[in-house]
């Protein structure tokens, strides 16, 4: 039997509840995106998620915004519940990391598209490419500049994922900005967790 991968109200902790637990779940979730984030040259990371990352962001959202109410944590839960994935998926958020204005002025406008280049490429030589909802394209994809986070969802074969080993390179193919970077073992083995069933 299949785990039920996405998030319900009942998986959600009331305040006080997430009060009790959350240095611990903190630092949980903090070791667990060590090992799920990946860096693409200088400007970009990649963050993989999963549920115990999409649970830890909408307990603090509930905190931080006061949401209180089911109807409420039901809105967040249909928001971030997309960015947990299904078996032979892994769900990204994509992130242009800038410090200053002026970084900002100059990455921005030049990378514009760049959540559509993001790219693994297989030991074997097959690449799957991330693919952008419509949603989030309508919403954060602009002509001229580009935003700073973006959500992408890569979507495996089961040969694919039997491919998912040693040597699996992460890129980003975009014209103003063209590096890779191999994944370390450990993040290997933590992403099979998501694609496998």
């Amino acid at each position: 039997m299949i785990a039920v991968r996405k998030l319900t109200i009942a998986d959600i902790a009331d305040a006080r509840a997430y009060e009790r637990e959350r240095t611990e779940l903190r630092a949980k979730v903090i070791e667990l995106k060590r090992s799920r984030r990946v860096a693409i040259g200088t400007v970009v990371s990649v963050m993989f998620e999963s549920r115990e990352t999409m649970r830890y962001q909408i307990q603090e959202m509930a905190r931080v915004e006061g949401i209180f109410t089911d109807e409420g944590i039901q809105q967040e839960l249909d928001v971030y519940n997309p960015l947990i994935p299904d078996p032979g998926q892994l769900c990204a958020t994509l992130f242009i990391e800038l410090t200053s204005d002026e970084q900002m002025r100059e990455w921005l406008p030049r990378l514009v598209g760049i959540e559509s280049s993001l790219v693994f490429r297989l030991p074997g030589g097959e690449t799957v490419l991330g693919v952008v909802t419509a949603e989030h394209a309508a919403q954060l994809t602009r002509d001229q500049i580009t935003a700073a986070v973006h959500y992408v969802t890569f979507q495996f074969t089961p040969a694919q994922v039997a491919e998912f080993v040693d040597g699996v390179v992460l890129e980003v193919d975009h014209s103003a900005y063209r590096e890779s970077q191999v994944l370390s073992r450990e993040a290997i083995g933590e992403l099979m967790k998501d694609l496998s069933a």
